[in-house]
Protein backbone atom coordinates (compact mmCIF):
# COMPACT_ATOMS: atom_id res chain seq x y z
CA UNK A 1 0.00 0.00 0.00
CA UNK A 2 1.42 3.30 -1.05
CA UNK A 3 1.32 6.48 1.58
CA UNK A 4 0.88 9.80 1.12
CA UNK A 5 4.02 12.15 0.32
CA UNK A 6 4.82 13.11 4.14
CA UNK A 7 4.08 16.41 5.05
CA UNK A 8 7.65 17.69 6.29
CA UNK A 9 9.25 16.78 3.02
CA UNK A 10 6.77 15.93 0.00
CA UNK A 11 9.94 15.76 -2.15
CA UNK A 12 10.07 12.17 -1.58
CA UNK A 13 7.41 9.79 -3.16
CA UNK A 14 5.81 8.71 -0.12
CA UNK A 15 5.90 8.27 3.43
CA UNK A 16 7.60 4.97 3.23
CA UNK A 17 10.26 6.11 1.24
CA UNK A 18 11.11 9.05 3.53
CA UNK A 19 11.00 6.42 6.66
CA UNK A 20 13.60 3.91 4.72
CA UNK A 21 15.78 6.71 3.64
CA UNK A 22 15.65 8.06 7.03
CA UNK A 23 16.47 4.52 8.76
CA UNK A 24 19.66 3.92 6.14
CA UNK A 25 21.08 7.68 6.32
CA UNK A 26 20.99 8.89 9.62
CA UNK A 27 23.22 6.66 10.51
CA UNK A 28 25.86 4.35 9.36
CA UNK A 29 24.83 0.99 10.28
CA UNK A 30 24.17 -1.82 7.93
CA UNK A 31 20.44 -3.70 7.86
CA UNK A 32 18.63 -6.25 6.02
CA UNK A 33 15.59 -6.22 4.57
CA UNK A 34 13.44 -7.43 7.61
CA UNK A 35 15.48 -5.06 10.08
CA UNK A 36 14.52 -2.47 7.96
CA UNK A 37 10.96 -2.77 7.45
CA UNK A 38 10.67 -3.83 11.28
CA UNK A 39 12.03 -0.52 12.10
CA UNK A 40 10.06 1.45 9.75
CA UNK A 41 6.67 -0.24 10.01
CA UNK A 42 7.11 -0.83 6.26
CA UNK A 43 5.42 -4.39 4.75
CA UNK A 44 8.89 -6.15 3.29
CA UNK A 45 7.59 -5.86 0.06
CA UNK A 46 7.55 -2.48 -0.25
CA UNK A 47 11.01 -2.52 1.27
CA UNK A 48 12.43 -4.61 -1.11
CA UNK A 49 10.81 -2.50 -3.90
CA UNK A 50 12.18 0.92 -2.39
CA UNK A 51 15.22 -0.82 -1.60
CA UNK A 52 15.83 -1.60 -5.32
CA UNK A 53 15.20 1.85 -6.46
CA UNK A 54 17.68 3.58 -4.19
CA UNK A 55 20.02 0.84 -5.12
CA UNK A 56 20.02 1.53 -8.28
CA UNK A 57 20.29 5.32 -8.45
CA UNK A 58 23.12 4.93 -6.25
CA UNK A 59 21.82 5.94 -3.00
CA UNK A 60 22.62 2.93 -1.27
CA UNK A 61 25.34 0.34 -1.36
CA UNK A 62 25.05 -3.40 -0.53
CA UNK A 63 26.99 -6.70 0.50
CA UNK A 64 26.33 -10.12 0.67
CA UNK A 65 26.49 -12.37 3.94
CA UNK A 66 25.28 -15.44 3.25
CA UNK A 67 22.25 -15.40 1.97
CA UNK A 68 21.65 -11.98 3.83
CA UNK A 69 21.36 -8.65 1.53
CA UNK A 70 23.00 -5.85 4.11
CA UNK A 71 22.35 -2.26 3.09
CA UNK A 72 23.54 1.28 4.01
CA UNK A 73 23.72 4.51 2.12
CA UNK A 74 26.27 5.34 0.03
CA UNK A 75 28.44 8.33 1.67
CA UNK A 76 30.14 8.43 -1.75
CA UNK A 77 26.92 9.20 -3.66
CA UNK A 78 26.39 12.68 -4.82
CA UNK A 79 23.03 12.98 -3.04
CA UNK A 80 24.31 11.48 0.28
CA UNK A 81 24.87 15.22 1.49
CA UNK A 82 22.17 16.85 0.34
CA UNK A 83 19.19 14.19 1.02
CA UNK A 84 20.88 13.56 4.59
CA UNK A 85 20.71 17.13 5.09
CA UNK A 86 17.01 17.14 4.29
CA UNK A 87 16.23 14.00 6.17
CA UNK A 88 18.17 15.77 9.65
CA UNK A 89 15.92 18.70 8.44
CA UNK A 90 12.46 16.66 8.39
CA UNK A 91 12.86 13.21 10.18
CA UNK A 92 16.34 13.82 12.10
CA UNK A 93 14.69 15.45 15.19
CA UNK A 94 13.68 12.49 16.62
CA UNK A 95 16.92 10.31 16.14
CA UNK A 96 19.08 13.58 17.44
CA UNK A 97 17.36 14.13 20.36
CA UNK A 98 17.06 10.54 21.04
CA UNK A 99 21.38 9.94 21.23
CA UNK A 100 21.28 13.46 23.39
CA UNK A 101 19.05 12.28 25.87
CA UNK A 102 20.03 9.00 26.09
CA UNK A 103 23.17 10.81 28.08
CA UNK A 104 21.37 12.65 30.03
CA UNK A 105 20.44 11.21 33.66
CA UNK A 106 17.04 11.24 34.74
CA UNK A 107 15.57 11.59 31.41
CA UNK A 108 12.82 8.73 31.95
CA UNK A 109 10.92 9.39 28.63
CA UNK A 110 10.76 12.26 26.06
CA UNK A 111 8.30 12.99 22.95
CA UNK A 112 7.43 15.60 20.45
CA UNK A 113 4.14 17.30 20.49
CA UNK A 114 2.63 20.29 18.43
CA UNK A 115 2.86 21.38 14.92
CA UNK A 116 5.84 19.28 14.29
CA UNK A 117 4.44 15.60 15.94
CA UNK A 118 1.25 16.82 14.08
CA UNK A 119 2.88 16.63 10.82
CA UNK A 120 5.04 13.98 11.49
CA UNK A 121 1.70 11.93 12.06
CA UNK A 122 0.42 13.63 8.59
CA UNK A 123 -2.09 16.15 9.98
CA UNK A 124 -2.29 18.83 7.42
CA UNK A 125 -1.43 22.68 8.69
CA UNK A 126 1.33 24.68 7.68
CA UNK A 127 5.15 24.16 8.08
CA UNK A 128 5.63 24.02 11.90
CA UNK A 129 8.57 26.77 12.87
CA UNK A 130 9.73 25.35 15.48
CA UNK A 131 10.12 21.80 17.54
CA UNK A 132 8.15 21.31 20.72
CA UNK A 133 9.43 18.45 23.23
CA UNK A 134 8.12 16.96 26.79
CA UNK A 135 10.76 15.28 28.86
CA UNK A 136 9.24 13.60 31.84
CA UNK A 137 11.68 13.26 34.82
CA UNK A 138 14.47 14.54 37.08
CA UNK A 139 17.07 15.85 34.55
CA UNK A 140 19.38 18.58 35.12
CA UNK A 141 17.31 21.33 33.31
CA UNK A 142 21.03 22.75 32.23
CA UNK A 143 22.13 19.25 29.91
CA UNK A 144 18.61 19.44 28.41
CA UNK A 145 18.82 22.63 27.15
CA UNK A 146 22.23 22.22 26.28
CA UNK A 147 21.19 18.93 24.11
CA UNK A 148 18.06 20.60 22.56
CA UNK A 149 20.63 23.81 21.33
CA UNK A 150 23.01 21.17 19.61
CA UNK A 151 19.79 19.96 17.65
CA UNK A 152 18.47 23.45 16.67
CA UNK A 153 21.81 23.78 15.21
CA UNK A 154 21.39 20.69 12.84
CA UNK A 155 17.77 21.40 12.16
CA UNK A 156 17.64 24.72 11.90
CA UNK A 157 14.21 24.40 13.86
CA UNK A 158 14.74 26.20 17.13
CA UNK A 159 13.71 23.22 20.17
CA UNK A 160 11.97 23.91 23.10
CA UNK A 161 12.23 21.87 26.08
CA UNK A 162 9.64 21.20 28.62
CA UNK A 163 10.32 19.26 31.59
CA UNK A 164 8.37 17.52 34.33
CA UNK A 165 8.19 15.00 36.50
CA UNK A 166 5.63 12.17 36.09
CA UNK A 167 3.96 13.31 39.19
CA UNK A 168 3.62 17.07 37.80
CA UNK A 169 2.45 15.83 34.58
CA UNK A 170 -0.24 13.31 36.18
CA UNK A 171 -1.89 16.05 37.55
CA UNK A 172 -4.25 18.13 35.50
CA UNK A 173 -3.56 20.79 34.00
CA UNK A 174 -4.47 22.70 30.58
CA UNK A 175 -1.21 22.44 29.25
CA UNK A 176 -0.94 18.86 29.86
CA UNK A 177 -4.35 18.08 28.85
CA UNK A 178 -3.59 19.20 25.29
CA UNK A 179 -0.48 17.53 25.30
CA UNK A 180 -2.24 14.68 25.89
CA UNK A 181 -4.98 15.14 23.68
CA UNK A 182 -2.62 15.91 20.57
CA UNK A 183 -0.46 14.41 18.33
CA UNK A 184 2.66 12.82 20.00
CA UNK A 185 5.98 11.11 18.46
CA UNK A 186 7.90 9.12 21.18
CA UNK A 187 11.27 10.08 21.31
CA UNK A 188 12.59 8.03 24.28
CA UNK A 189 10.94 5.59 26.62
CA UNK A 190 7.47 5.07 27.02
CA UNK A 191 4.44 7.95 27.15
CA UNK A 192 3.28 8.89 30.06
CA UNK A 193 -0.28 8.13 29.74
CA UNK A 194 -1.61 4.98 28.06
Amino acid sequence: MRTEAPLLAPIFRSDGQARLLSALMLDDEERNLTQLAEQTGLAYPTVHREAARLLQAGILVERQVGRTRLLRADPNSPLFTPLREILLITTGPVVLLKEEFCRIQGVESAFLHGSFAARMRGIDGPAPNDIDVLIIGTPDPDEVYDACGRVEEIVHRPVNPTIATRAEFDRDSGFHTQVRNSSTVPVLGELPWP
